[in-house]
């Protein structure tokens, strides 16, 4: 008798619903036999309720491991808007190893991504076979067919994200046994899918499944941000179509989104929101992995579900203050400096936008941050502007790194608020959802579309303003332009998962093929006056008359002997984990890789 162990399934499943907490109250012995599972529509919404809790683990990054942070790690660190940062080089390493292009295939953060995809996948492909293609259960009601196509759906998801990482990945749209041997899609003798195919393959899965699928009721419908819906389905299906260059199909998938009128920009005073509690399930989520707004689950269960690294991996360097000035903001939770903002993004992205709502829900100056933000000291906030200015209670005090890898930008829109966790669990978990898509994508994939094609330039120019006149924007464009288009995505969506992507389809590479050979130090001339040197001193304001702070040049990674940069014919796709390719002789290893 096949046997499938309770805790991989049922138990996942039956913890996530308050409505099934019952079901535990009996004696379990760890195992459940296999044909007393996936019987009724109650095991299907339960098995589908295990694919969502494996799916928000995933993006948590708690998928495989709890230590990385895979998901944003890797959409993230391989483009040119961010660096990768901490307490000094060597620190967050397997980051600056992704961020410097200098990681090799046995980079643990290459594996972390690939099998947690991977396990993720499994999840959906289990209620697949057993509720579309199996026969213990009548597949034909309305709920098993929406369970159904919420799994497909979150299936072509993750082979969307393995696709632009990997170009060929194995495709394994079933469960296998477990000594399988999978190949590169495109290099399967039985069943040879080019990486093109498998993009159409995500696209079918998509549009096969809307009929199936709810529809959010309205903008206000948070239960549908937090689950497959009619809407992702067709932003997915519209997002994977302007990857193929396909702009008919994509204005026509995405046209389906816009003009549902389930979902909209919020106010750009709500702008922030968007990233933290506050805006869980808000108007403008299509869709977005599940933390703490499911009714049914515990706070327990949150502690153990929440994207707590993050607390401490993108907030600035806490012991490298004199005193920080992010404390009371985050609610007292440390931080790592893992996140840096190269110079300029910050300036550019000023000198578009101002003092916008955009804007500064993104980016701080460091010394708006340190002299504008509430400290715990309330001597330090009974201080004057010009107090603080010539005060050592407060800015960089180290003298050594300063603040590593930041320059005079510090990034606000992840760092996390105090709003954000639960002091019933401790200031160190992070419960906001996090975000797959939002709507701002949307209109910028439809607006890319329009002038790709060079059609409906009209309808572009519309998402544009509708982007900017949110943003709150100082700069409202007069024509739809890529470059106008790739400005505002770079803007609106920074640190969103989006901008590596769009860089490789794109062939934008000038940038990411000098990663490692200008990483700055952020430091404070109160505690440490340049040295003859520091290399490339950049003043805040300008020169060191108005300026407190400075940042200096460093190639730590290249001092080291690294070989760092992207490099064409080869970082265009990642390398297969090492271990996978050691275990699985069907594979075939990416171009340039070992």
């Amino acid at each position: 008798m096949k046997k499938i162990s309770l805790s991989i399934l049922a138990i996942a499943a039956l913890l996530a619903t308050s409505a099934c907490e019952d079901r535990l109250n009996i004696p379990q012995k760890g195992v459940t036999a296999i044909e007393n599972y996936y019987n009724t529509e109650e095991d299907a919404v339960g098995a589908m309720v295990a694919a969502y809790s494996q799916f928000s683990d995933y993006v948590m990054g708690i998928g495989y491991r709890s230590r990385y942070v895979p998901y944003r790690t890797i959409t993230n660190n391989l483009a040119d808007d961010m660096l990768a940062a901490g307490s000094n080089f060597g620190d967050n390493d397997f980051e600056a190893a992704l961020n410097e292009f200098r990681a090799d295939s046995g980079c643990e953060t290459y594996i972390d991504f690939y099998k947690g995809a991977y396990h993720s996948l499994y999840t959906t492909n289990l209620v697949i076979d057993n509720f579309k293609n199996g026969a213990k259960v009548d597949g034909n009601t309305p709920t098993v067919k929406r369970i159904v196509a919420e799994a497909r759906v979150l299936r072509a998801f993750h082979f969307f994200l393995l696709a632009q990482l990997w170009g060929n990945p194995p495709f394994v749209d079933h469960v296998l046994p477990g000594d399988a041997n999978p190949y590169n899609c495109d290099k399967d003798p039985d069943n040879p899918i080019s990486h093109d195919q498998l993009m159409e393959w995500i696209i079918k899965e998509c549009v096969e499944s809307v009929p199936d699928l709810d529809e959010r009721k309205d903008v206000s419908d948070k239960d549908g941000a937090v689950k497959v819906t009619k809407g992702f389905a067709w932003a997915l299906a519209g997002k994977t179509a302007v990857f193929m260059g396909n702009y008919t199909d994509a204005k026509k998938y995405l046209r389906q989104v816009i003009d549902s009128h389930k979902y909209a920009l919020v106010p750009g005073e709500q702008f922030t929101d968007q990233f933290h509690r506050s805006g869980d399930g808000s108007p403008e989520k299509i869709f977005e992995a599940n933390v703490n707004y499911y009714p049914g689950l515990k706070s327990s269960n949150v502690s153990k579900r929440s994207g707590w690294q993050e607390c401490q991996l993108w907030s600035w360097r806490t012991d490298h203050f004199a005193a920080p000035p992010h404390y009371v903001y985050t609610g007292g939770a440390d931080g790592w400096g893992g996140l840096g903002v190269p110079q300029w993004f910050g300036d550019e992205f000023f000198e578009n936008d101002g003092h916008s709502y955009r804007f500064d829900a993104t980016l701080v100056s460091v010394s708006d941050a340190i002299y504008g933000m509430q400290y715990k000291d309330e001597s330090i906030n009974a201080m004057s502007l010009e107090e603080k200015m010539t005060s050592k209670k407060v800015g960089i005090k180290d003298i050594q790194d300063g603040l590593y890898g930041q320059s005079t930008w510090l990034p606000l829109k992840l760092l996390m608020k105090a709003e954000d966790t639960d002091k019933n669990i401790g200031n160190r978990y992070r419960l906001n959802n996090k975000i797959v898509m939002r709507y701002a994508e949307v209109l910028l994939l439809y607006a890319e579309a329009c002038i790709q094609s060079g059609s409906d330039l009209d309808a572009a120019l519309d998402c544009l303003h509708e982007i900017q006149n949110r943003a709150g924007s100082k700069t409202i464009s007069s024509a739809a332009t890529m470059d106008v288009l790739k400005k505002e995505k770079e803007y609106e969506l920074w640190m969103e998962s989006c901008r590596w992507f769009d860089l490789r389809r794109w062939g934008d590479f000038d940038r990411v093929a000098k990663a490692g050979s200008d990483v700055p130090k952020l430091f404070d001339k109160l505690f440490r006056e340049p040295k003859s040197t520091d290399k490339n001193i950049v003043w805040e304001n300008g020169t060191e008359a108005n300026s407190r702070f400075y940042t200096t040049s460093n190639q730590p990674a290249l001092d080291a002997g690294y070989v760092c940069g992207f490099k064409k014919g080869k970082h265009e796709w990642m390398p297969y984990p090492l271990d996978i390719m050691q275990k699985n002789p069907n594979m075939v290893q990416n171009p340039g890789w070992e």
